[in-house]
């Protein structure tokens, strides 16, 4: 049986996202998974890594909590929406503070090199737009996913990561957000 993490970055419960991060978990839950979820926006932590590296920042219990869940899941399944091209804050306070040095991966002594601390685990980035996801690709290069997939997950040793984009969600109508829904619940449905 599969552990499925879903990790909700929007701050906004009506969003979106949170009927994203439903579907998802209901398909997960259909095909036998055991699912977990974060909603980031819930949790009870200082987004700000007020010292960098230099000085360590206790982590909240709620953040505990998340890393726990997070080192559990085999698939980590990320939602969240793309502002000004990247992650909402609250979303990168989350990654911030707890993919440290020691924990997601650990740099070694004498050496550019490091140790990827969280291997063996995928990941789903399912990202909402208001513009083609061809477009974001093309344009702007996709920050927000190369900061996520590759500077962060692949980083620290997640890997495959895919890559789902919906949208454009400004404008859109019920059926096609009922569409994309049950793509979502799919993408539940088969792990991915």
């Amino acid at each position: 049986m599969k552990n499925i993490l879903i990790i909700n970055g929007h701050p906004n419960s009506e969003s979106f996202n949170f009927a994203i991060a439903d579907s998802y978990q209901k398909g997960a839950i259909t095909s036998g998974a055991q699912v977990e979820t974060i909603t980031i926006a819930n949790l009870n932590f200082s987004p700000n890594l007020k010292f960098g590296y230099q000085k360590r920042t206790e982590l909240e219990p709620d953040l505990l909590d998340s890393w726990e869940k997070i080192q559990k899941a085999d698939h980590l399944v990320w939602i969240h929406p793309v502002w000004w091209g990247g992650l909402p804050a609250i979303t990168k306070g989350f990654i911030d503070r707890l993919f440290l040095p020691g924990m997601a991966f650990q740099y070694r002594e004498n050496s550019v090199w490091w140790d990827k601390l969280l291997k063996g685990k995928t990941a789903h980035i399912i990202t909402t737009l208001d513009q083609p996801g061809w477009y974001y690709r093309l344009f702007y290069a996709r920050p927000s996913v190369n900061q996520l997939k590759k500077s962060t997950l692949e980083f620290c040793g997640v890997k495959p990561v895919k890559v789902s984009y919906i949208g454009i969600i400004k404008g859109s109508n019920e059926a096609q957000r009922e569409k994309w829904l049950d793509k979502v619940y799919d993408f539940g449905l088969r792990n991915k």
